[in-house]
């Protein structure tokens, strides 16, 4: 076998040199990534993890498959009340005796629970004078200020609301006779029918508003 000239030798043993260096640095690049600074896997990612660790940090596991946002304590309190309100078809309205008083004219409304199962009832009722062929007589009442309060209404129990305006013999309102009074409860679309046995009521000009209250415990004081 022929003798390889000494110059080409080292050349080769040069390259040579230079590819194994190649492939070392880029072996030590690979290390580097895997275990020296890890990346963060796509599931931990999704699952709110910390960028640095690759770990889900706590707090931060995103909730169960199929629950919802407002499942919460305070919505469940929410719906509870919402669910376990009085409707219509379960109380009876009344209108009880005028109670006059400087210049003004105040009937309790009273709404009681004639179901077999306790109810609550929060907020203004609505109420409308209607005559006889069922016209609206005379503007929506207004909402007398205050705080309202959940009343809770066990079977027979009673809530109240007052309703009121200035006698029309002293205010010079223009005045109607209503056959009917509408009766809304709070959160309801369906009125009761009270019979209305107390006279006129301003329905317009000056001094014709009407007033109601918010609910609360009783038939009236």
């Amino acid at each position: 076998m022929a003798n390889t000239p000494q110059p080409l030798r080292r050349t080769a043993l040069l390259a040579s040199g230079v590819a194994l260096l190649g492939l070392l640095t880029a072996c030590g690049n690979e290390s580097a990534t895997s275990s020296g600074n890890p990346q963060p896997s796509e599931a931990a990612r999704t699952a709110g993890a910390d960028p640095a660790s690759g770990t889900a940090t706590p707090g931060d596991t995103p909730p169960a498959v199929g629950a919802a946002p407002s499942d919460t304590a305070g919505s469940a309190s929410a719906s509870a009340r919402t669910d376990g309100r009085c409707h219509t078809s379960e109380l009876r309205a009344a209108v009880g005796r005028v109670d006059p008083g400087a210049g003004q004219r105040n009937f309790p409304v009273a709404l009681t629970n004639t179901s077999d199962r306790t109810c609550t009832v929060y907020g203004y009722p609505g109420a409308a004078f209607v005559d006889a062929s069922g016209k609206q007589l005379g503007p929506d009442p207004e909402r007398a200020p205050g705080s309202p309060e959940t009343v809770t209404l066990t079977p027979g129990r009673s809530a109240w609301a007052g309703l009121s305006f200035s006698s029309p013999q002293i205010s010079g309102a223009r005045t109607a006779t209503p056959a009917t009074l509408l009766v809304t409860p709070p959160d309801e679309r369906e009125p009761l029918e009270v019979k209305w046995t107390a006279g006129e009521v301003p329905v317009g000009g000056n001094e014709s508003s009407v007033s109601v209250t918010a609910l609360e415990a009783g038939t009236g004081p």
